[in-house]
Formats: C-alpha cells, sequence, structure tokens
C-alpha cells in the first residue's frame, strides 16, 4: 500500500483500524533502511498522525505499534521532524520511563522513582518501553536536532535515574538504556561533564557492571575469580554496553580526589572482565577490547590494581604481584597482531596500555620483558624474520602507518628501559632509526625515563657473537665478498667520483637530501655543518 493511500485511510480511521494498517505498514518495511526523498513529506505526515495516537489514552499493544512504525521511520538519516522536535521527543521519553519534563520539581521525581520501583510493568509495558527506548536511540543517532532537544529536555537526567533500578531491569529495557547512554555521551561532548559531576554516571555505570559482571569483592580493590562458567549473552551484551559509556565519560580527567578511589574501582572490575570468559572466543576478545580502551582513560597509577591481589597471592619472583591480567593483555596484544589488518583501533590500544604500564610499574615490564624480549641468544637471524612475538613487533617499526609504526617502537623502547643500546641490540639501527630520529637520540643515551638500575645479563652465546654483529641489521652476516679487492687504486677513484657524482645529482634533484647528526643527536642538513662555522668566522673577523 502506498504511503499517501495510507495516510488518507489513517484519518478516517478507527482505533482498531490505525492499528491494523500501521501492523501491515510494519511488516513490509521491516527490513527498509533506505527510503525514497520524493516521500519525505508523506513520511513527516505518518509521523505526526502516529504520534498525535500516541498522545491519546490507547491501549499498549497499540502503543507498540506504533512505536515500531516510529522506528521504522526514524532509521532514515534525514529523520522526519515531528518525531525529531520537542513533542515528539517528550512523547518518546514518556513512552521509555524517562523523567524528561525540565519543569518537574525533585520531589515529584522522587515520588515517580519510588513508585516504578515498586510497581513492576507487565510484559506488554515492557515491550512498549523496548520500542520507545530503540526509537529515542535511532532519532538521537541520525538527527543533530533531536540530539539538541536531548539536552534541552534534560533526557540524560532520565537515563540516570533509571540505571538506580539496574537490578530489577528487563535485559531489552537495560540493554537499550545504556546504548542511548552510550549515544547521548559520544555525540553531546558538553554533557559528559554534567553526566559526570551533577548526576554521577560515573558511579552508577560502575554499579551497573558490578551487578551484571556479578562481582564479588574480597578487598578494597580485589574482586574474587570470576565463575568458570562463561558470562551468559545478555549480561555481556549489557556489559558491552555499559563500559563504551563508560569510557566516554573518563575521555578526560577531572583531579577530584574522590575519583581515584572510583577509578581504582573501575581498575578491579575490569581485571575482573579480564579474566572472565564468555560464551563464544569472538565475544571474549570483544570484551577485553572494551576494557583496554576502558584502562587506557584511567590513570597510570590505577594500573597497580591489575598486579596487586593479596587474597589471591602473586609470583615471588615479581615481588609478589599476580601477572595473571597482565598475560592476558599480551595474549590479546599477540591476537591482534596474528590479524594482519586494523591496527591502528585493534592493536595500538593495547599496545600504548602495556608501555604505559610498563614505564610506570616495574614489575609489569620485568614481567613483559621476560616474555617479548627474551634474552639473546641466535643472533644469526634478522630480528624482523621469525615468529616470535619479537619478532613481529620489530617488523611493526616499519609498518607504513605512522601511529602504529611508532606505537610498536615505544613499546620496545620502554621495555628496553628507553636505553638505545639495549634497544639496537634487539631490533638492530635499521629498524630502530624513526623513533631514534624523532626522539633525537641518533647519537645514542637514553629516554628522560628513570628506571630501576638493575642490569640486564647478556647469554654467552650472544656475548661471543656481539663483535661480529652488523649494527645496521641486528645480525651476524655471512661474509660476503669485497667488490673493490681486485681493483686498482685508479678505478676505486673512478667509482668514488661516480658515487660523488651520483649523490650530487640526487641531491640537486631533490630526490635525497644529505643528513648528519649534530652533536645532541637530532638530524641537519649536511650544508648547513659548512655554512655555519663559516658565518659565525664570517662575523668575527668583520671590520
Amino acid at each position: 500500500m502506498g504511503l499517501e493511500n495510507m495516510l488518507s485511510r489513517l484519518d478516517a480511521a478507527s482505533e482498531e483500524d490505525v492499528e491494523e494498517l500501521l501492523r501491515n505498514f510494519n511488516a513490509e518495511n521491516m527490513q527498509t533502511f533506505t527510503f525514497d526523498p520524493k516521500e519525505e513529506k508523506l513520511r513527516s505526515r505518518l509521523c505526526q498522525s502516529v504520534l498525535t495516537v500516541l498522545g491519546r489514552e490507547v491501549p499498549p499493544t497499540c502503543q507498540k505499534t506504533c512505536l515500531e512504525t516510529l522506528r521504522i521511520l526514524s532509521r532514515d538519516k534525514r529523520v522526519p521532524t515531528p518525531v525529531a522536535n520537542r513533542d515528539g521527543m517528550l512523547i518518546l521519553g514518556e513512552m521509555a520511563k524517562l523523567w524528561t519534563e525540565e519543569e518537574e520539581e525533585e520531589e515529584e521525581e522522587e515520588n515517580k522513582q519510588q513508585s516504578s520501583e515498586g510497581k513492576a510493568l507487565t510484559e506488554e509495558q515492557q515491550r512498549v518501553v523496548v520500542e520507545a527506548l530503540k526509537c529515542l536511540c535511532n532519532v538521537v543517532y541520525n538527527s543533530p536536532t533531536a540530539q539538541q532537544v536531548s539536552v534541552d529536555v534534560r533526557l540524560a537526567h532520565g537515563l540516570c535515574a533509571s540505571l538506580h533500578s539496574a537490578r530489577t531491569w528487563d535485559h531489552e529495557v537495560g540493554l537499550f538504556t545504556l546504548r542511548l547512554l552510550f549515544l547521548l555521551s559520544a555525540l553531546r561532548s558538553d554533557l559528559r561533564g554534567v553526566l559526570r559531576s551533577e548526576w554521577q554516571a560515573v558511579g552508577l555505570l560502575t554499579e551497573v557492571l558490578e551487578h551484571t559482571l556479578g562481582l564479588r569483592w574480597v578487598g578494597p580493590y580485589e574482586a574474587a575469580p570470576p565463575d568458570p562458567q562463561p558470562l551468559p549473552a545478555e549480561d555481556n551484551e549489557r556489559a558491552m554496553e555499559a563500559l563504551k559509556a563508560l569510557f566516554n565519560l573518563t575521555l578526560s580527567e577531572t583531579g577530584a580526589e574522590e575519583e581515584e578511589h572510583q577509578f581504582r574501582r573501575i581498575a578491579a572490575i575490569l581485571r575482573h572482565l579480564l579474566m572472565l570468559r564468555t560464551e563464544t572466543e569472538e565475544k571474549t576478545e570483544e570484551a577485553h577490547s572494551h576494557a583496554v580502551n576502558l584502562l587506557n582513560n584511567l590513570p597510570v597509577s590505577c594500573l597497580d590494581v591489575l598486579i596487586d591481589v593479596p587474597v589471591q597471592g602473586g609470583f615471588e619472583k615479581y615481588g609478589g604481584k599476580n601477572m595473571d591480567a597482565v598475560q592476558v593483555l599480551i595474549d590479546f596484544m599477540e591476537k591482534r597482531i596474528d590479524k594482519g589488518s586494523n591496527y591502528k583501533e585493534g592493536l595500538t590500544p593495547v599496545l600504548s596500555l602495556l608501555t604505559e604500564g610498563s614505564r610506570h610499574h616495574r614489575e609489569i615490564r620485568r614481567f613483559i620483558k621476560a616474555q617479548v624480549l627474551p634474552p639473546l641468544k641466535d643472533v644469526k637471524i634478522r630480528p624482523e624474520i621469525g615468529t616470535t612475538t619479537r619478532n613481529k613487533l620489530v617488523r611493526l617499526m616499519t609498518h607504513v602507518d605512522m601511529g602504529v609504526k611508532q606505537t610498536a617502537a615505544e613499546f620496545l623502547f620502554v621495555l628496553c628501559k628507553e636505553s638505545v643500546d639495549n634497544l639496537l641490540k634487539y631490533t638492530g639501527y635499521g629498524n630502530a632509526a624513526g623513533l631514534l630520529v624523532a626522539r633525537g637520540l641518533l647519537a645514542g643515551g637514553r629516554g628522560e625515563t628513570q628506571y630501576s638500575e638493575d642490569e640486564d645479563s647478556d647469554t654467552e652465546e650472544y656475548k661471543s657473537a656481539k663483535p661480529f654483529i652488523n649494527p645496521i641489521t641486528g645480525h651476524v652476516e655471512e661474509p660476503m665478498p669485497n667488490p673493490i679487492e681486485e681493483m686498482t687504486e685508479e678505478q676505486k677513484e673512478i667509482e668514488a667520483q661516480k658515487l660523488v657524482y651520483m649523490f650530487d645529482r640526487l641531491s640537486r634533484k631533490n630526490v635525497i637530501r644529505p643528513m648528519v647528526v649534530r652533536p645532541d643527536g637530532t638530524l641537519a642538513p649536511f650544508e648547513e655543518t659548512f655554512r655555519d662555522p663559516l658565518e659565525d668566522n664570517s662575523g668575527s673577523n668583520s671590520d
């Protein structure tokens, strides 16, 4: 049935006929995600008609059907105006049991909360709430106008109020409540500070995670080991939405003292999440990915929570610290490397996390280095060739993506305690050149971070092979024949002149630019090393 024909019938239809017409429309368009621009006005009229029906007292079955129609129409990138304006958003908020009216008084909100907690919704009413939340997700995602209206009517406040009753949520109600909060916090950065400071959203989401993951605390920042049974799929879905919302809200720190406790609590929850498994390996990896992203937002001082679990105990070799969570992160890193694609989004977050953890926590660095950069024995193979974690990371040091290259190099540099000599031992000068140029360390030396004085011991195999290692490639090369060995002195001079000529020609055409290393370890154009002293001398000898 065409939209125009349907609209003409809707105007004169009874309540039962309206529901039947909309039900047929929904069935026909359940899989429709693109819309004809020529029918935009007709879709707006349909939206307005549906909102008019929702504004009347109609049974839940009719409300659900109307909301399904709005959900389908709100998939359009050009969301019909009636559903994205103030009146439309207020109706959807009311259907979703969210308190959106800014005129509401504090005591009225409290009364509503008490009544909603004390009165369970029927199954039909829950379906209405779910459909309304789905509509709001679509509208907010697709319409900047609706995003502004959401701020004006304090939709996020209603969502935070709903978080108080998270323990009694139906799965889909909870899922789409959290998803809507994630969308608002992602699309409206100006809301994040209000959500954190005024409506305590971080604390509320933390409680949602605790409940959803079934956490049991055995210490201030230590949870009991997770259940060996996989986390149910529905619980995992809600936990992922909560993590995404928390990620948005922790993108910037306020520096408040009370946040230190909150962040350490979150770090402990994330450790628990790293140690549990879900129903599929794919979902477990997704959960770990969200945990890594959120850990990157926390102050690096909180990362000790990952290894400091007194009740469970740890390794005496690492000062009694428990390295199980760090091992999970290493395994996760290797999986992402082995995928061979999407390194920027998939790999760099975990590399950054392990880098900062190693830079500021000695035990974490020692544990990771023992696996990633074990003492060298076989130095006959180039460091970028092979299947070890070290080989894979060294290959990434020359990756085409600058961000991936820099992150991988920085990780290895920190594992070497930011010592140029140690780094070159494991990577070779050629692979490390990009990092050394960026750091101004071409002349050698160390980075700025101070590390413990414990020294790494070389193996006997490495010590015996060290004099024969090519510092550029980082391995022992097979002896090569000397190409000029049988040349006369005159032939050598001719070849040298050819080489100078070729370099000069390439330099003049700006194909290459000869550079030299300054005393401070940075690069300078070759010609400057001759021009600068002359300029200084000419100034001092002037009359």
